[in-house]
């Protein structure tokens, strides 16, 4: 049961709020509709509803506020316009991705591409979906963590009338298995369809908060479908008796042979039909400014399997026949009784005119994924971006490596292995893995699949510490492959014996290890802090181009004093005796904050992390 109270949205200068002091309800094992032209103020209400937009007013879902929930998408399932998600990444991967961000087995993904019927389209990307299949897409994203309520806007715009049969039915579904339905839609014909309470808004105020019944009793004029395979004919002799009875009679063709008369009755037209022999196949009353119900079924509905809410044994009333695997569902003359207002509303702050004092709230920091390393790592590998930078990396690599061996511009030493010529500001290993960790952000960014209503992602330190273990995990992995094949390159082209195993060797990969591991986190923060994957490409380049330089003047001056022998001293007060293979590993770790390019490296990193910390501060985006 979701319950809003006196929901008024921000005001904006001279314009009044889009939603001022609405308040609705809508209940359990019931759909039910918020209906208004455009502009009227349903989008708003539903994101002041989910806590989206700042504004005053109370929200509960089964008597919680949504931010005192453990797990929001176990409760609640939105969707709100287009499903945003890389368009290369496919439709099973994209569920998965999500199913961890929930917490849910990956297995519930692919139930659930069946249940919207997407099982065939599974390996298909994104950006090739019609509008159909993308609605169905994010259905199916609502429904990954069995929520109670689903909370949809305009769901059925742009859809053809097949695709419109099929939503609706999933919808009657989920709330026949005790499931809520909130969503919003245009047309009063659809909410009469659709609906077992619907309420209007006019220019964001409550104008009726009616059942389904009494809403097309009342709202929508009364017709008379017939169906003939004679529309024309009849249509024709129905106007010219109207016209001569000088009643107001308006006949509108709906399709071959199907017409809609309003201002008349069955009796009426059933006996114009007879007078003049015309053949008449179906003639029926309609409430409403529906269409006639097509005769072809839906296809491939399934209701998800879930758990409806529990039903006191006093009020239990009959229910059907059950689905296989699932909880029983409701008969459709029954309803879920409603608990007391009291038990799921809590008392709010009260003003001095003794009225609900309506506190101003924000838009609730987004959460984190559920199970953030698995998240990253079916974000990373979900696309081909990362292994095509990687593989464009190690091929640049391999190049250099073997034009600078073969020109002579340096012998092959560790720069040559690294493929790091002097007039590049850093080697190709290096720059990929700054790549990939500015993508790592960046995507989220412009494809927020985390929080797609907010257009933000989560900045929690669970996530950050996920992407800055999977973006240190494949920066070395890119830095061991690329030396690797190097190393091998060279041998192959030139002979085993051109390349030597140099007696530094562990203080080198310490620091090429550390070199790409620090653009990939430079990367990493740079697009987290300013929101877009080129400020982390800027700051993984600024870090050789501006930053290195000042370290450089900064750190050659003549030296006072000599630190000789600290390895040796830090023996003395350690607890645990070191061997003495840990000394050079010791010195190693040194050497790299004290070399231009490593005290740059670091010194970035200090700021990005600071800068991180205080936007994740400011925004209260860390709890």
């Amino acid at each position: 049961m979701l319950q809003a109270i006196g929901l008024t949205s921000t005001r904006r200068r001279e314009h009044p709020p889009a939603v001022d002091d609405l308040t609705f309800e809508a209940r359990s094992g019931r759909v039910t509709v918020l209906l208004g032209a455009s502009g009227a103020g349903k989008t708003t209400a539903l994101r002041l509803v989910l806590g989206l937009e700042a504004g005053r007013g109370f929200t509960y879902f089964r008597g919680n506020p949504l931010h005192r929930i453990a797990n929001p998408a176990c409760e609640v399932g939105a969707l709100l316009g287009d499903v945003p998600g890389h368009p290369a990444r496919t439709v099973r991967g994209q569920l998965r991705m999500l199913s961890a961000a929930v917490g849910v087995p990956a297995s519930r993904a692919d139930e659930l591409l069946d249940v919207v019927g997407l099982g065939g389209l599974a390996q298909e990307q994104l950006g090739r979906l019609s509008l159909g299949m993308d609605r169905r897409l994010g259905l199916a994203s609502a429904l990954l963590g069995d929520p109670q309520t689903l909370v949809l806007d305009d769901p059925v715009r742009g859809l053809s009338p097949r695709d419109r049969s099929w939503l609706f039915a999933l919808l009657r579904a989920h709330a026949a298995h005790g499931g809520t339905v909130l969503c919003t839609l245009r047309e009063p014909k659809e909410a009469a369809r659709i609906a077992d309470r619907v309420v209007m808004l006019h220019e964001g105020r409550l104008l009726a908060d009616q059942e389904a019944a009494e809403f097309s009793r009342t709202r929508l004029r009364p017709r008379v479908a017939i169906r003939t395979p004679h529309a024309a004919r009849l249509s024709a002799v129905l106007a010219r008796e109207a016209r001569a009875e000088r009643r107001s009679v308006e006949v509108i063709a709906e399709g071959s042979g199907v017409l809609a008369v309003f201002g008349s009755s069955c009796a009426e037209v059933g006996e114009t039909a007879f007078r003049h022999g015309v053949l008449v196949h179906r003639l029926t009353e309609e409430v409403g400014d529906a269409a006639p119900a097509t005769e072809t079924e839906p296809f491939g509905v399934t209701a998800p399997a879930r758990s409806p809410a529990p039903v006191p044994p006093s009020t239990a009333s009959p229910v059907s026949a059950p689905l296989p695997g699932s909880a029983p569902v409701p008969s459709a003359a029954s309803e879920p009784p409603a608990a007391p207002a009291v038990a799921l509303t809590p008392a709010p702050a009260r003003d001095g005119s003794g009225g609900a004092a309506a506190v101003p709230r924000g838009p609730r920091p987004v959460r984190g994924p559920r199970w953030p390393l698995r998240y990253e790592l079916r974000r990373l590998l979900g696309v081909r971006t990362s292994p095509l930078i990687a593989l464009a990396a190690v091929a640049a690599s391999l190049a250099l490596c073997l034009v600078l061996a073969r020109t002579g511009v340096t012998a092959v030493k560790p720069h040559t292995v690294a493929a790091w010529p002097g007039f590049l500001p850093l080697p190709p290993a290096a720059f990929g893995a700054g790549l990939i960790g500015a993508l790592a952000f960046g995507e989220e960014f412009r494809y927020p699949a985390l929080a797609s209503a907010r257009g933000t992602v989560s900045r929690r330190l669970g996530l950050l510490l996920a992407k800055l273990v999977v973006t240190a995990a494949a920066a070395v992995v890119l830095a061991v492959l690329v030396v690797v094949l190097d190393v091998q390159a060279l041998r192959l082209v030139f002979g085993p014996e051109s390349v030597a195993v140099p007696p530094d060797w562990s203080a080198l990969a310490a620091g090429w290890g550390a070199l790409c591991v620090g653009c990939a986190w430079s990367g990493l923060l740079a697009a987290g802090v300013f929101r877009v994957t080129a400020a982390g490409v800027a700051a993984v380049l600024a870090v050789p181009v501006l930053v290195a330089p000042v370290a450089h003047k900064v750190l050659v001056v003549p030296a006072v004093r000599s630190i000789a022998g600290l390895p040796g001293r830090l023996r003395e007060p350690a607890w645990v005796e070191l061997p003495q293979q840990a000394d050079r590993w010791l010195i190693a770790a040194m050497r790299l904050p004290v070399q231009p390019v490593g005290a740059a490296l670091v010194l970035s990193l200090v700021a990005l992390i600071c800068a991180y910390v205080f936007t994740g501060l400011r925004r209260r985006a860390f709890w």
